[in-house]
């Protein structure tokens, strides 16, 4: 059966799932530009080999997940996984850009009533801020879910006389949630969560935590100052028809400015 061709554009942070362990959610491109979704993987279960960087083409064995009324929704039917080759920023991001912004929002109004339209059901989308207004950071939970976490390691126990799982410890969960704050074509504010794991390994470079918060919101401002900033978005199963926006960052894309040439004196 022919394989899947995807770029990598995605990879959020890892949550927990008491049926499917830890898991990441990956999303990319095909080669049509078309928005594609892979979920549940669990990446750092992976091989080193199968485990893919961001903006590298692979190739996979996918499904449509029908467990997931999101149509851009697929599912692994194997983890082997062969990655391919790399896009580079070359040519202030060229190529990259030919695939990732074939089809741009700058309305949330319509993004989100694209969403909610269950005849079109818009769940991963390149959006294009008019302005940037803030980077946020808020306390929050610093564990786990304690039930999850319980059914997580009951689950593994059990695997484990069976076999030679060979798990690694659970990663943490980040104790800060980090949102920009940014304004639509229509001056309509909104505040969503960046949920890119490139944020949380960041933040877990730095043991001193006001350091690590620090270098984070340096980050993601300078981005914001100083460069093309396109917000990757993409809804939860859980959130998508409940949410007035089921919409959280997902991943950033940020080319830098293209600077307009002074025009030459004619005199």
């Amino acid at each position: 059966m022919a394989k899947t061709k995807v770029l990598i554009a995605v990879k959020t942070y890892p949550s927990l799932s008491s049926k499917y362990d830890e898991l990441v959610c990956t999303a990319g491109f095909l080669e049509d530009g078309s928005w594609i979704r892979i979920y549940p993987i669990p990446f750092r279960k992976l091989d080193y080999d199968n485990q893919y960087k961001k903006y590298q083409w692979v190739e996979i064995d996918i499904e449509k997940n029908m467990g997931d009324f999101r149509p851009e929704s697929h599912k692994l039917l194997s983890h082997d996984i062969k990655t391919l080759g790399f896009i580079n920023t070359d040519n202030n991001w060229q190529e990259r850009k030919k695939l990732v912004l074939n089809k741009v929002y700058d309305n949330m109004t319509d993004l989100i009533n694209e969403a909610k339209d269950k005849n079109i059901c818009t769940s991963l989308a390149v959006f294009k801020p008019t302005k940037i207004l803030d980077f946020i950071v808020e306390k929050t939970e610093r564990e786990w879910d304690k039930k999850k976490l319980g059914e997580i390691m009951a689950k593994r126990n059990q695997l484990s006389l069976f076999g030679n799982e060979n798990y690694k410890e659970i990663i943490d969960k980040l104790p800060y949630k980090f949102s920009y704050v940014f304004e639509d074509i229509n001056g309509k504010q909104s505040t969503l969560i960046v949920e890119d794991w490139e944020l949380g390994a960041l933040f877990w470079k730095y043991s001193n935590e006001n350091e690590a918060i620090e270098k984070v919101k340096g980050k993601y401002k300078k981005i914001a100052k100083e460069n093309d900033v396109y917000l990757f978005l993409g809804t939860t199963k859980l959130n998508h028809y409940i949410s007035r926006n089921p919409f959280v960052i997902i991943g950033v894309f940020y080319p830098p400015k293209i600077k307009e040439n002074p025009q030459l004196s004619l005199f």
